[in-house]
């Protein structure tokens, strides 16, 4: 198994560990010069850098007809760039010290899609692509690349969703499950890619979704 005592959040949150240590830095994922001194300063503290778990993401909820050019660029921007971005500069580490594993956070929005979420439904599709192609570029210097394609999940970014009950109840219903997700539950798929029990997985996508892309619908059959 891979050592995980020493974490990273590239956001500079608190970040808490048991028994190991932690660090944060403070980082703007869609400039190329601040990911690249970043990463460096990691590298030259650890010669290392074992796991990448890339989160960022912005959705603005509107039709894609009443868009604006500067709002999609808004969205394309960290969403797949910042994600390329950081995913390059650890890429090229990892392929230089001959391990490594990079989990990018896609959605089922990369698989499905509802109105409003058109934008950000592109750039999750786009992620999956993205990791697909470091795979297969990246494979050779054993280091392995995959998507996490969360479903609907109790976070910041869903908090407009989660203050209105009608709509909170309709996406719970629609996961086989019958409820949302809490941001714990993603560890256990993310743990998984991380570490070395998922050593020869690579170039995929794995859905942590409650079912929602497995059911058809909320209509239960009389069967």
């Amino acid at each position: 198994m891979q050592n995980f005592n020493t974490l990273f959040r590239l956001d500079g949150a608190e970040i808490r560990g048991q028994g190991g240590v932690a660090e944060s830095l403070a980082l703007d994922i869609c400039d190329e010069a601040n990911v690249t001194a970043t990463v460096e300063k990691i590298r030259e503290r650890h010669q290392r850098i074992d796991v990448l778990v890339s989160t960022p993401a912005l959705n603005v909820r509107k039709p894609l007809l009443r868009y604006s050019a500067e709002e999609f660029d808004k969205v394309l921007r960290l969403n797949l760039k910042g994600s390329f971005l950081i995913a390059q500069a650890v890429g090229r580490i990892m392929s230089e010290n001959k391990r490594g594993s990079i989990i990018l956070l896609s959605s089922i929005r990369s698989l499905v899609v509802e109105p409003g979420q058109g934008a950000y439904a592109a750039t999750k599709a786009g992620l999956v692509q993205l990791a697909r192609a470091f795979a297969a570029e990246l494979g050779g210097s054993g280091v392995r690349v995959n998507c996490i394609a969360p479903g609907i999940v109790e976070t910041p970014l869903t908090e407009p969703i989660k203050s209105n009950p009608a709509w909170y109840n309709a996406y719970a219903a629609k996961t086989a499950l019958g409820r949302w997700a809490t941001a714990d539950e993603m560890a256990g798929p993310i743990m998984f890619l991380a570490s070395d029990a998922s050593s020869y997985v690579t170039g995929t996508v794995l859905f942590a979704d409650g079912g929602w892309t497995a059911i058809d619908g909320r209509f239960q059959p009389p069967v």
